[in-house]
């Protein structure tokens, strides 16, 4: 994709860098994490899922900025991420906390950062 403006670029590209430094938190914050029990049978443990749900929340809200940046054009490079479901867990979190499950959150952790570390990262090198 080319960009219009250099500043957009950077934009995009500070955003990515946001991104990927809380898909690193999230996976140091979590390694001792086993089950979702894990977060539930301490104050440090709710505190880490609380955080870990600041995190998802930031990226998926990172995600939408750049696809309205880039006019949605950017992101289908990588169609093996399911961008919708990066932007919607956000929309889960941000709008019913309340019925946010330890579960759900874990498996995002262990199951969904991998690869959209990948994917960030091809976007921070090719852009």
């Amino acid at each position: 994709m080319e960009f219009t403006s250099s500043n957009k670029r950077d934009r995009v590209i500070g955003i990515f860098r946001q991104i990927e430094n809380a898909i690193e938190q999230l996976k140091n914050w979590n390694a001792n994490i086993e089950t979702a029990e894990d977060y539930y049978l301490s104050p440090d443990g709710m505190q880490k899922l609380a955080a870990s749900c600041m995190l998802i929340e930031a990226i998926g809200e990172g995600i939408h900025q750049i696809d309205s940046l880039t006019e949605e054009k950017l992101l289908p490079e990588r169609p093996e991420i399911p961008w919708e479901d990066v932007v919607g867990i956000r929309n889960h979190i941000a709008h019913g906390y309340f019925d946010i499950d330890g579960e759900v959150v874990l498996l995002t952790i262990r199951q969904d950062l991998d690869p959209l570390l990948e994917a960030v990262r091809y976007f921070i090198n090719s852009i």
